[in-house]
């Protein structure tokens, strides 16, 4: 019997990609706005799926590098906005439990990211006051999809705080960061189109997950707004796709932050554990 090491996936990842990965071609102003990204990002074991570190690094490839990302995680709420730890190899926040001791083992440093914090606050100001958190690594729902997508661990990253877990108030969010699309900046939502724990004891509910994400993808695809800010009301099987709003809500900041939500593709998908792992972007 074949001993499973845990992210073994992620080491054949990082062999085959990294040498290719450092020699991505840098965004440069004749590129224009940099697309706005949702991630369904995963727990530790997105890192033992190849097909899903496969789809992320591909997915980072067909754009050129960003000089930065500023990405909002399912796993960070905390109000007024707040950034992460800036300087250079911020120790990652490994915020999960139960998993094999390597995946808290991992790193993901990043660059300075000093410049990048001054112009995501300057973006937010002054309508909105941005506390900083300098001993706040990134999270999970930030360093796991970026590992794969960007393994060289070479563009500056902040991480964003959700100020409210209310669409109205992330849509607007969003809105506010739209322009450092211009200036070569990534603008990643992070989260899962369905977040279901239920689904992992009762697989039948996987009816409910795949309607779920069968209306979110007609209402991005429609650019229908108002829908998707009213998911609660308006979605099919809600309290089964997700019984807490952390996860989807980050697609509402990245809604906002798009020039036109009608251009929503889906770079991902497919069912992962009963889930929809359905990641998009706009322009």
């Amino acid at each position: 019997m074949t001993e499973h090491i845990p992210a073994a996936a992620y080491d054949d990842h990082l062999a085959r990609v990294l040498p290719h990965a450092r020699e991505q071609r840098l965004w440069t102003p004749a590129d224009g706005a940099l697309p706005t990204m949702f991630v369904s990002h995963g727990a530790p074991f997105t890192l033992d799926d190849p097909q899903w570190l496969g789809d992320l690094y591909t997915w980072s490839q067909s754009l050129p590098k960003p000089r930065g990302i500023v990405i909002i995680s399912a796993h960070w709420e905390d109000a007024p906005a707040s950034i992460s730890g800036a300087a250079a190899g911020t120790p990652l926040y490994y915020d999960f439990s139960g998993f094999h001791p390597r995946y808290k083992t991992l790193p993901y440093a990043t660059p300075d990211a000093t410049d990048l914090a001054r112009r995501l606050t300057a973006a937010l100001s002054p309508t909105t006051t941005v506390h900083e958190r300098p001993d706040r690594g990134l999270d999970h729902g930030a360093f796991i999809p970026l590992m794969a997508m960007y393994p060289a661990a070479d563009v500056p990253v902040v991480q964003l705080s959700m100020p409210s877990l209310d669409p109205e108030v992330l849509l607007e969010f969003g809105a506010r960061l739209r322009a450092l699309r211009d200036e070569g900046i990534l603008i990643i939502g992070s989260g899962f189109m369905t977040h279901s724990f239920a689904v992992f004891r009762r697989p039948d509910l996987a009816a409910y997950t795949q309607a779920f994400d069968e209306w979110a993808a007609d209402a991005l695809e429609r650019g229908d707004v108002d829908a998707l800010t009213d998911y609660r009301r308006k979605a099919p099987a809600v309290s089964v796709a997700h019984p807490t709003a952390d996860h989807f809500v980050p697609l509402l900041a990245t809604v906002g932050a798009a020039s036109d939500p009608r251009s929503a593709t889906s770079a991902i998908d497919r069912m992962v554990m009963g889930n929809s792992i359905r990641s998009v972007q706009m322009n």
